[in-house]
């Protein structure tokens, strides 16, 4: 993270913002895995008036470098100060799309990570439900179905990002995950996690 040679004015300012900040709302719907999340215009909602109200604004910058996309948010006072951080996301496509989507993820995510801004959700009493269920654990098999066949698109198209992102809410759920990796081949497993590593290592090396 950079920031101006002093931040004192936009640390308080930053400080009374995040003190009236509501969560952003998860509006938005996975259609595959039947949930929500917090879009980039519910995170700017979020954010809107406690910013106006302490003199805070905000820029966002998208770069390309070493087929990775890049976005810079700067938070900036009326004092003159400002922070800024970058996220670095590698594109889930090679064409306009694929990077249009990553822009708009890393500006979801930066925005969301400098503001503070939390995410009004659920996952942390999921958890807990999850690991105090003592009952054999039912597969909703529909819904695995649904898992196998975006697993099977995002292995064709190398998308790794999306493979990751996937891999993550099923990992939420152990028996789910097992019971969808099972209709998997070695060399298909193979091709995943060599997929979900390059994004690791991408975002490792930009760093």
């Amino acid at each position: 993270m950079n920031t101006s040679e002093s931040i004192k004015e936009i640390a308080a300012a930053i400080s009374k913002a995040q003190a009236s900040m509501t969560g952003a709302k998860k509006d938005s719907n996975n259609p595959f895995f039947k949930s929500s999340y917090a879009d980039l215009s519910a995170v700017m909602e979020a954010i809107s008036q406690p910013f106006a109200d302490n003199g805070l604004s905000f820029v966002q910058s998208p770069g390309f470098d070493e087929g990775l996309v890049s976005v810079t948010t700067r938070i900036m006072h009326l004092s003159g100060e400002w922070i800024e951080g970058t996220t670095v996301l590698p594109p889930t496509k090679n064409d306009a799309q694929g990077y249009g989507s990553a822009i708009t993820y890393a500006k979801r995510y930066g925005l969301q990570a400098m503001a503070g801004v939390p995410s009004v959700d659920d996952d942390g009493n999921a958890a807990v439900k999850h690991s105090e269920d003592k009952k054999p654990a039912r597969i909703n098999r529909k819904k695995g179905q649904l898992y196998i066949k975006e697993i099977e698109t995002l292995l064709e198209a190398e998308d790794g990002l999306g493979l990751r992102q996937l891999n993550d809410e099923i990992k939420l759920d152990e028996a789910m995950m097992n019971h969808v990796w099972s209709f998997f081949d070695t060399a298909q497993k193979t091709a995943a996690k060599a997929l979900l590593h390059s994004v690791r290592d991408a975002a490792s090396n930009k760093d």
